[in-house]
Parts: structure tokens; sequence; C-alpha cells
């Protein structure tokens, strides 16, 4: 099986590259997500934390931005009580599909996680910065003092770059992209 890891900005369009390779996906996330709606014990954690910030189950993502925009140092807290629970998602999803041709990892902080081996292969996604920051514009959620956050926490987008296998330049046009795609899945064999 081979890991195929999505890299790239804030908003450069990952997670549409990652849901075009016709593998299965893991969407960190998504993962995140279902943690803050289902997860009682992540609530019990954060609430025992933030005993003044979070109100009630499931917890309440704006609460949360709150939290980390009152201090910076938070993200790393609510980071010690969800990163352990995804990353043992993330292991029982690969071992599930292991006889699946490969998979996608579409994980924000992957490298900076160190949640790759020497074989998973890297793929960038590249966008030029005014398109991304329209698109970051146009979600309903866009927080810019969480996107400056976020931002610190990576690692360069030069680095990223370097370390990864293929480029795929995304200019939000959709045949492009595919275009591209279908020359990675070639090269891989998959």
């Amino acid at each position: 099986m081979i890991k195929i890891a999505i890299l790239g900005d804030i908003g450069a369009g990952k997670s549409f590259v990652a849901s075009k390779f016709n593998l299965p996906v893991f969407n960190a996330d998504k993962e995140v997500q279902k943690i803050y709606k289902y997860n009682k014990s992540v609530y019990v954690s954060l609430k025992k934390l933030f005993p003044k910030n979070i109100s009630k189950f499931p917890i309440n993502k704006k609460e949360l931005i709150n939290i980390i925009i009152n201090n910076k140092a938070n993200i790393n807290l609510i980071g010690k009580i969800i990163h352990p629970i995804v990353s043992s998602k993330l292991k029982l999803f690969i071992k599930k599909r292991s006889k699946k041709r490969g998979v996608i990892l579409d994980i924000p902080l992957l490298v900076e996680n160190k949640l790759t081996d020497k074989k998973t292969v890297m793929i960038y996604v590249d966008s030029k910065k005014r398109d991304i920051v329209k698109k970051l514009h146009k979600r309903k959620n866009f927080n810019k003092k969480i996107y400056k956050i976020m931002k610190n926490k990576q690692k360069s987008l030069n680095y990223k770059k370097k370390i990864s296998r293929f480029i795929i330049y995304n200019n939000f046009n959709k045949t492009h992209v595919m275009n591209q795609i279908k020359k990675i899945k070639k090269e891989l064999k998959i």
C-alpha cells in the first residue's frame, strides 16, 4: 500500500486534491470535528482545562477559537488532548485499509507531528497567495487571528515544497488540477 501525503498552504486546495485520487482519504480536520461532536471524554478534559470557556457538549468550535485567541499557548494544551486521538484514528484507518492500493493523508500538521515515514509520497499543492486569500475570505468560519496562529505552528512552505516528490499547481481550475493528478497516478501506478 502506498501512502500519499498532501501538503501545502492553508486554503491551497489540499482537500480538493486529496478527494480526486479515488483512494481512501484520512481527513484530519473532519476527524477533529467528529471528536468535538461525539467524544464526551474530550469534552470533560477540555472543560477541566477551560471551565469558564467551555459551556456544553458537543463542543462549540467558536468557544475553542476564543480560547486560542485569548492565549496562543492554549492551542498546545488543546493539541495534547486531540492529537493522540487523531493519531490513533490514523493508525486504525491505515490498518483497516492495508489491502488497498493506497491511502491519502490530508492532515494539516502532518510533517510537524512526524506522521510520515520514508515511504510516504509527499505531494505539495501550490497556489497563488491572492487566490488563497480570496478563497479563505469566502469561508464562513474564516478567522484571521486563528489563521495566523495556525501558520506559525507550521513548517515553512518552502520546506514542505522541498520535501515533496510532486507539486500540483492549483489555479482552482478543476481540469488543470485533474490532468496533473492523472500524471501522478500514472507514475505511481495507482
